[in-house]
C-alpha cells in the first residue's frame, strides 16, 4: 500500500491518500474514476480525463453516461484505449448487478413495485426494449427468468412460441412480462397491450397463468394489474 502512495503522477495519488483517510465516498465521480483509469495523458490528468468521460454522453452526463456510452465511443477518447474502456463498462455492469442483488432480497410476486425495482437498473438505461419472462413454480417460487427478445428502440419483436417454450422448460406454472421504454415513459402503447392479451390467452391453452406485465421506464414503471389492464383471475 505504501508503494501505491509513492507515485509520481500526483493526480493520481490524492484520490488514493483521501480513500484511505476519509473512504470511498468521500471522493467525487471524477476521481472515482480517476482510480479506475490510473493516468491520463501528455497534458492531461486522470481527474481531468474523467471530467470528460463523465460529459462525454450526448443523452446523459455524470456516472449514468457508463452505462449509455460504448466501448467504440470511449475509445474515441484520447487516452481511453481498450482495456481502459472495458474496465469502465464493467463497472456500468458491476453497479446493475449490486442493484439487482440488493432488490432481489425485497422481491415479492404479489408486490409488482418490488419486481419493478429488481429490473429498474438493468433496463431503463437501455436503448432498445428488451423482453424478460419471469417464471414461477406451484408454489409463487422463483425459478428463473430469461430475455426473450431485444428489439428495435420501440417495440420487442416477441414469439410467443419462444415465451411458452421457455416457460415450459423451466416447468413453470405462472410468468410475469417485464419489458422497458427507451423513452423513459412506461406507458402501455396498444402493441402492448395486444401483446399481453395474447400471451395471456395463449397461456390459457398451457395452463400456464399470465400474472402481470410491468413496463419499465425510466425510474417510473407501470403493472397491467395495478392499473386493472390485466383483471386477477382472468
Amino acid at each position: 500500500m505504501k508503494d501505491l502512495l509513492k507515485e509520481k503522477n500526483a493526480d493520481f495519488n490524492r484520490p488514493y491518500e483521501r480513500c484511505l483517510m476519509y473512504g470511498p465516498a468521500s471522493l467525487s465521480d471524477a476521481e472515482l474514476l480517476a482510480v479506475i483509469i490510473r493516468s491520463g495523458t501528455v497534458g492531461t490528468s486522470a481527474i481531468e480525463l474523467a471530467n470528460k468521460i463523465l460529459h462525454l454522453s450526448r443523452s446523459d452526463t455524470g456516472l449514468l453516461a457508463l452505462c449509455h456510452l460504448s466501448i467504440q465511443e470511449l475509445t474515441e477518447l484520447p487516452g481511453i484505449g481498450q482495456v481502459k474502456a472495458i474496465q469502465l463498462k464493467c463497472v456500468g455492469e458491476l453497479s446493475k448487478r449490486i442493484a439487482m442483488y440488493s432488490a432481489k432480497q425485497e422481491l415479492s410476486f404479489s408486490d409488482p413495485c418490488s419486481i419493478a425495482d429488481y429490473y429498474m437498473e438493468q433496463l431503463r438505461h437501455e436503448e432498445k426494449e428488451s423482453l424478460f419472462c419471469m417464471m414461477l413454480d406451484t408454489k409463487n417460487n422463483f425459478i428463473g427468468d430469461e430475455c426473450i427478445s431485444k428489439g428495435t428502440v420501440n417495440y420487442a419483436v416477441l414469439s410467443t412460441r419462444e415465451l411458452f417454450l421457455t416457460a415450459l422448460r423451466y416447468r413453470a406454472v405462472s410468468i410475469i412480462l417485464v419489458h422497458n421504454h427507451p423513452s423513459g415513459d412506461p406507458s402501455p402503447s396498444e402493441e402492448d397491450i395486444l401483446l399481453t392479451e395474447r400471451v395471456r390467452e395463449a397461456g390459457k391453452l398451457l395452463n400456464i397463468r399470465l400474472l402481470d406485465h410491468i413496463v419499465i421506464g425510466d425510474k417510473r414503471y407501470i403493472s397491467f394489474m395495478e392499473n386493472g389492464i390485466l383483471k386477477e383471475g382472468e
